[in-house]
């Protein structure tokens, strides 16, 4: 064919601007042009989707912004204990005065009832600077004994809640992955656990722990420290998340990939780090909430009974173990940690269930 043929014609076996010569490279910019057609933009990440699905849920986001305030009030206990009330909330102000309305008023107020004998505290004065939700009958700020408490109780149920997961997850990847003696030894420990009442096990636990001082090498636990009611709570609940971690793990122990790296001879602790605990983790972030929920509601009820937080220290179930006797009189020092509370519980199931939405992709498949 002419050479001027093969330009009009556009043959790509000639040169000229609309063909190329086979063999011959294309410019980069035509290659990228193509690259961009042919390939479809990264899906993302299963973390990123979970997460996005998760922000996407307004009652999650909503439960956790409430969440957010009730720890960031807490956090801010000192400040407003020292810089806006002005009190210690610990001690006791027997003939403390606070100035109402222009006019000095006592805390601890002649009573007006029955006989008239004794005292009763004063009640909420609706003032930010002092004595907000009232008095109890030591004379103590309760709104600032409520923020102090709440750290006490978010500190203990989260730390519980951090021991229950760690301790979880080692025995059920421990018991599932290995199985054998290893598996009915853990198994039989969990059924030990498993058999007592939850709240008859705390108590009984509390009550021996609380009476001792325990002392383990060079480290030394009081009878009024945290670490007690931490480790109760936080061991009382292990077999309730072990044994769904456990059936999991024994589920992957014969999955195609697992099965591959153990006949490819890879190392044990390589299978646990690499292929099972991934595929846990979401499992352990589910049940984080949940169990933040349990533990804050024992740790209340605990305190309450007195085998928790100790006195002068303050807890959302020793503030309405404060307020008991004042139930009828002064029903906000008892009212106002039971709410908390309550509001607590509530978002932090309400966020729970949006995590399990999120990050657990069989709760897909349920109607």
């Amino acid at each position: 064919m002419p050479r001027d043929a093969a330009k009009t014609t556009g043959n790509p076996s000639a040169g000229g601007a609309e063909g190329f010569r086979p063999g011959e490279r294309q410019p980069a910019s035509t290659d990228l042009a193509l690259q961009e057609e042919m390939l479809d933009p990264p899906a993302p990440s299963p973390w990123v989707s979970a997460f996005r699905s998760l922000l996407r849920d307004r009652a999650a986001v909503c439960a956790a912004a409430v969440l957010m305030i009730i720890i960031g009030a807490s956090v801010l206990a000192p400040a407003y204990a020292r810089f806006v009330a002005g009190v210690d909330p610990f001690s006791s102000n027997l003939e403390g005065e606070i100035l109402l309305n222009g006019e000095s008023v006592p805390v601890l107020q002649p009573s007006t009832e029955g006989l008239g004998l004794g005292v009763i505290p004063i009640g909420p004065t609706w003032q930010v600077n002092g004595y907000f939700l009232g008095a109890d009958e030591q004379g103590r700020d309760v709104m600032a004994r409520l923020l102090y408490g709440g750290r006490a109780t978010l500190l203990i149920g989260g730390l519980a809640t951090a021991l229950t997961l760690t301790l979880a997850a080692a025995i059920g990847i421990t018991a599932g992955f290995f199985g054998g003696w290893i598996d009915q030894v853990l198994s039989r420990i969990l059924d030990i656990l498993w058999a007592f009442p939850i709240y008859l096990l705390a108590i009984s636990l509390s009550i021996v722990l609380l009476t001792a001082r325990i002392e383990i090498g060079p480290f030394v636990i009081d009878s009024g420290s945290l670490v007690i009611p931490i480790a109760i709570i936080g061991i009382i609940y292990v077999p309730y998340v072990a044994r769904p971690i456990r059936g999991q793990v024994l589920a992957l122990r014969r999955s195609e990939f697992v099965m591959a790296a153990i006949g490819l001879g890879v190392p044990s602790h390589r299978i646990l780090l690499r292929d099972i605990l991934p595929n846990v983790v979401t499992t352990l972030i589910v049940f984080v909430p949940l169990m933040m929920a349990l533990n804050i509601s024992t740790e209340t009820a605990l305190s309450f009974l007195s085998l928790g937080v100790q006195s002068p220290g303050a807890s959302w179930g020793t503030i309405i173990r404060d307020g008991q006797s004042l139930l009828y009189s002064r029903p906000w020092v008892s009212t106002a940690p039971g709410l908390v509370i309550i509001v607590t519980i509530v978002a932090l199931n309400i966020l729970g269930d949006g995590v399990r939405d999120a990050f657990d992709s069989r709760s897909k498949l349920r109607p």
